[in-house]
């Protein structure tokens, strides 16, 4: 018997799973969120921070960011949960992932506000969310089957060739896989027993780690013929095709698209001037240290702080010393501010041995958050 396709085996899972409005005693109205919305789905995500997370809270931007991002369609992604004086009390989102390279991926996000926690809102909430996932993998999934199915069809009959054969059948997509996910927060266990109910299991575990800038700066030495430069923005592009190189094998991680980046480094929080890029003889970026500046999260950490975002090295420039040398380049930005603390988040089990790395410059692991996945 042959193996079921991706298309097959999440029309299964959609038959189990049908999109319906979710139903609950406590929830008056569920509808779909608005730009006006944007304001109220952050007090939600303050109050639920405050609980799950109380070291930095949700930016406003990056909820309005969602709304202007033309992968996402609110009106079909996402829900909130209004009580009966029509305060919304919760939200959730399915965004399918822009990135069609291999793997289809839907995040699933959101939280229901502490106050109206333990009272069955986030099962109900997550079965939508899971349905609504399911349903943007399939579309997607069917669309590449329809498209490799156009080409194989054109390219035999451009070579004169029979369309179908047991090599080439043109009726049988790429091999695929497909896959939802969601993050919690490891000092909350309800959030993981939630999610495993709806059938999800705790793949991978990050570690957030802070450095006190008032220790003394490490100073690696140079690789040779790699040179330091701040982070300028003719080079957005080149940046965003160097962290796509540098992350192609870690977990979870699809190729970053233009607009959602453009969102990232032309954001209010990115800071160009504390960030480094690594050159090498020709000029082509080969390592980077990208960080932000959010001051709301200041008073939540109790110290200045900056937040590295993004860390990486091209592949073929790797085990030559130039990760450490460009974090390095971006400590003693980070110190020449005058901020207090630099803080970032590691995959625990990175292929590229980060968290020893991190310690090695003066970070300190704090708390930890765990990626639980459905597989397709």
């Amino acid at each position: 018997m042959s193996e079921k396709s991706l298309v097959q085996r999440l029309a299964e899972l959609r038959a189990d799973a049908p999109v319906s409005l979710p139903s609950h005693p406590d929830v008056a109205v569920w509808r779909a969120p608005t730009e006006a919305d944007i304001d109220a789905i952050r007090a939600v995500a303050v109050a639920a921070d405050t609980v799950d997370h109380p070291t930095w809270t949700t930016p406003r931007e990056e909820i309005a960011d969602t709304f202007d991002l033309p992968h996402i369609d609110h009106a079909r992604d996402s829900l909130v949960a209004l009580d009966a004086s029509g305060t919304i009390i919760a939200f959730g989102s399915s965004f399918l992932h822009p990135a069609r390279a291999g793997a289809l991926t839907a995040h699933l996000g959101g939280a229901v506000h502490p106050q109206w926690r333990r009272r069955g809102i986030g099962t109900v909430l997550l079965r939508w969310q899971r349905a609504r996932g399911l349903e943007q993998l399939a579309q997607a999934a069917a669309e590449i089957e329809a498209a490799e199915t156009d080409a194989a069809v054109a390219t035999s009959a451009a070579a004169d060739e029979p369309a179908a054969s047991d090599e080439a059948n043109p009726t049988t997509p790429t091999p695929r896989t497909a896959d939802l996910k969601l993050y919690g927060e490891e000092s909350q266990p309800d959030q993981q027993r939630l999610a495993e109910r709806a059938g999800f299991t705790a793949e991978r575990w990050f570690t957030s780690m802070e450095r006190d800038m008032s220790a003394p700066l490490p100073t690696p030495p140079a690789p040779e013929g790699i040179t330091i430069v701040a982070y300028t923005h003719e080079r957005d592009d080149d940046a965003r095709l160097a962290r796509n190189d540098a992350f192609r094998d870690h977990w979870g991680s699809l190729p970053s698209q233009p607009e959602s980046w453009a969102k990232f480094v032309g954001g209010p929080f990115f800071r160009a001037d504390l960030s480094r890029l690594a050159l090498d003889a020709e000029g082509a970026i080969v390592g980077f240290c990208l960080a932000s500046v959010n001051e709301d999260d200041w008073q939540t950490l109790g110290a200045t702080n900056s937040y590295i975002d993004l860390i990486g090295v091209v592949r073929a420039h790797r085990r030559r010393g130039v990760a450490p040398f460009v974090i390095a380049a971006t400590l003693a930005a980070i110190g020449e501010a005058g901020l207090e603390r630099a803080v970032l988040d590691v995959d625990t089990a990175s292929p590229t041995g980060a968290n020893s790395l991190y310690e090695g410059l003066g970070f300190v692991a704090t708390e930890r958050s765990v990626a639980l996945v459905t597989r397709i």
